[in-house]
């Protein structure tokens, strides 16, 4: 069992052109390196109708809907979160509980509003009632603002993972660029927040760090946009750790954490 709890996929009503030969090739990668479910979210029309990081609740809807056709032309392969915007409040929460009715097993917010907002307490309160996580998009160590997004840092996830203790929270991509020490120095004293190892950065020293920050039972293995360096993660992960500790971080910790059967009788 190989689980990646960071996947994305695109739709007619992005601006790619390319949209199906994309979704196809994430498919085929997936299969090379032995991925059995992609836990992917869908960002709206990805910039084309609404800004990527404040998607309208027309195209939240929409992007939902995309992922929800996914689920159900690849079910043994395809689980799906619920894109929420949270300064539309209400649809949020109304969102969260179409999908989770709909079998969608987590709850994706992207840059739409601080991590730290009161705005999300409601997103939160809705994700616990549902028994879902959250996958939170980080910037690792967030210097300043950034034009067309409020982009968090793991400070201000933690911030958040504090006021809500039942919900596991996913610090996405401590790949993705920045400083990385940064975040594992604070996710280290909050244990209701998961780190998820995908990202382009494959920097020495990086899984060792997050292995001595967060402990084998709080690494989650995903790809986000880059399936090569999740699976040289992956390989790297293998000469280091015991079968037994590879197995948590592939697979059983995000069984942990999502709703019971969201991967089948495992």
């Amino acid at each position: 069992m190989l689980i990646d709890v960071h996947a994305h996929f695109l739709h007619a009503r992005t601006p790619r052109a390319d949209w199906r030969e994309r979704n196809a090739s994430r498919l085929r990668a997936g299969e090379r390196v032995g991925i059995t479910f992609h836990v992917s979210s869908v960002l709206g029309s990805w910039g084309l109708t609404s800004p990527i990081y404040f998607p309208s609740p027309a195209d939240v809807e929409e992007a939902n809907r995309v992922q929800r056709d996914l689920e159900r032309e690849h079910p043994d392969r395809i689980r799906g979160y619920v894109t929420v915007n949270p300064n539309y409040t209400t649809h949020a929460a109304a969102e969260i509980a179409r999908g989770a009715a709909a079998g969608m097993i987590g709850v994706k917010r992207a840059a739409s509003r601080r991590a730290d907002d009161p705005l999300l307490d409601p997103v939160c309160a809705a994700a616990a009632t549902y028994g879902l996580p959250v996958l939170q998009h980080i910037w690792q160590h967030r210097r300043r603002d950034f034009p067309g997004q409020e982009a968090s840092d793991a400070a201000e996830l933690c911030t958040l993972a504090r006021r809500h203790p039942a919900v596991s929270f996913i610090l996405a991509h401590i790949g993705g660029g920045g400083d990385w020490l940064h975040s594992l120095a604070i996710v280290r004293r909050v244990p209701n927040v998961f780190v998820d190892l995908s990202g382009s950065g494959v920097d020495g020293g990086m899984l060792e760090a997050c292995l001595a920050a967060a402990g084998v039972e709080r690494l989650l293995w995903g790809c986000d946009l880059t399936i090569d360096t999740g699976w040289a993660k992956l390989r790297y992960l293998e000469q280091l750790l015991a079968p037994a500790d590879l197995e948590l971080i592939r697979w059983r910790n995000a069984a942990r954490i999502f709703p019971p059967g969201a991967f089948g009788n495992v």
